[in-house]
């Protein structure tokens, strides 16, 4: 099962080697067959290829089981036309990965700063909607016609919105069987309307699963106020963004948020955070998101390929996270811990094989 390894800018490879450690106990303890092809990504492409993300890197990820992505710097990068290519977008786009799976959860023994605890799943839509990079044939969806003017294109489409919502109710069905659909009908009633005539009709195929909708800037205020209301929430490409980076944070910190990218044929685990240059190098990097998200990866692996092994190992990986996270002492810098990167990733994998001992 070959995963194509893109260590990414800033932290990335500090997380990312973190993440191939626990991998490979995981591989060990539960015979995955796992081959790992790590490949040049971000800055490191650009000063040895010329770009961020070479057509190479780009074939390998299409004939890939799966895709560990570490964060990328892209805010950074050149203008694309020197070479600077967003690699998570491009991935996006090109395996067409159009949805964008994150999970949000308290924890016990971590704070979480909400009124309620949380265990809910964003499903954001992942391929257009506000996103400039993602929404023309050519060019990109925002321009100047003006020095003093800037205008902004949202594409909002019938089938996109169609699979991201049968995507959900899939989903809802192994959860508590209840669904969210997150707009703004009361302001763009074009393009939310016909996000909410897909949704809306692919609900009439799930009768068993509750539904109801929420405007987005209430939904926003009740992540706050009320949580634990909610299981899976499906929206836009741009609100889920922006809320599922609320509830990461809500939930205990976005350094745990998992995230996914999915199609029909391919699957990216990411990080939900960023880069974080400020740190990087130093050995204080969180690494439990690209973790939980490498989990979610196998997970996914083992829905498709039918895997039980694939499954046990996510359940594995996700339990050994909550016992590092539950103990203080076992908690890096960002939690109010005193493991660095490679010490937490130790201790975890240590965990893993200590497990498999014991039968």
């Amino acid at each position: 099962m070959r995963i194509a390894v893109l260590p990414g800018d800033g932290i990335g490879p500090e997380i990312t080697a973190a993440t191939l450690a626990l991998l490979e106990a995981l591989d060990a303890r539960f015979g995955l067959g796992l081959a790992f092809e790590r490949h040049e990504i971000g800055f490191a492409a650009l000063e040895r290829a010329g770009t961020t993300f070479p057509d190479a890197v780009f074939e390998a990820c299409r004939v890939a089981e799966g895709i560990l992505l570490g964060p990328v710097a892209h805010l950074e990068y050149p203008p694309r036309e020197r070479g600077g290519l967003n690699p998570s977008g491009a991935l996006r786009i090109g395996l067409d990965l159009y949805a964008n799976i994150r999970p949000s959860r308290s924890r016990e023994g971590l704070p979480h700063w909400g009124r309620t605890p949380m265990d809910l799943v964003i499903v954001r839509e992942n391929t257009e909607g506000f996103y400039a990079d993602r929404n023309m044939h050519q060019g990109v969806g925002e321009f100047m016609p003006t020095p003093d003017l800037a205008l902004s294109m949202r594409k909002v489409s019938a089938q996109a919105s169609r699979r991201i919502a049968e995507s959900a109710f899939e989903l809802s069905r192994s959860r508590r069987r209840k669904l969210t659909a997150v707009h703004k009908i009361n302001v763009l009633k074009v393009t939310e309307g016909l996000f909410l005539r897909e949704v809306r009709s692919v609900a009439k195929n799930f009768p068993e699963v509750a539904y109801d909708e929420q405007l987005v800037d209430s939904m926003a205020a009740m992540l706050v106020r009320d949580a634990a209301r909610f299981d899976v929430v499906v929206t836009t490409n741009m609100y889920g963004d922006i809320l599922s980076d609320e509830a990461a944070e809500l939930s205990g910190s976005l350094g745990l948020a998992a995230s996914i990218n999915a199609g029909d044929g391919h699957c990216m685990a990411q990080a939900q955070h960023g880069s974080a240059p400020d740190i990087a190098g130093q050995d204080r990097a969180n690494p439990v998101s690209l973790m939980l998200s490498a989990a979610m990866l196998l997970g996914w692996l083992a829905r498709r390929h039918a895997r039980e092994n694939y499954a046990a190992a996510q359940r594995a990986a996700e339990s050994a996270c909550d016992e590092m996270i539950r103990d203080p002492a076992c908690r890096t810098p960002d939690l109010g811990g005193p493991l660095g990167t490679r010490a937490f990733a130790a201790a975890l994998c240590e965990r893993i094989r200590r497990a498999a001992d014991r039968g």
